[in-house]
């Protein structure tokens, strides 16, 4: 997973972040888990080792992490702010 070339992501204190799509000028907010996630996706990690990485980092998550970043990656999908690689 990659994100287009007209979206830009930006950290903010460490742990959030936003995404920029220069298309449309719209920012998207990132919470610390959503930031977390997204890192790993980008990183090239397969989904479940993502929601693997965030049930490290917060065991208390661990009943719905495959949940949240499944809901993330078809948040992002449907807003057009990533592509598959390949």
């Amino acid at each position: 997973m990659r994100l287009r070339e007209q979206v830009t992501l930006t950290p903010l204190d460490g742990e959030c972040a936003v995404l920029l799509d220069e298309r449309s000028g719209r920012y998207y907010q990132l919470n610390a888990t959503a930031y977390l996630l997204l890192r790993e996706l980008l990183a090239g990690a397969a989904p479940d080792h993502a929601a693997a990485r965030l049930t490290d980092r917060h065991p208390e998550a661990a009943g719905r992490a495959e949940a949240d970043t499944a809901a993330l990656i078809a948040d992002l999908r449907r807003a057009d702010l990533v592509r598959d690689d390949g």
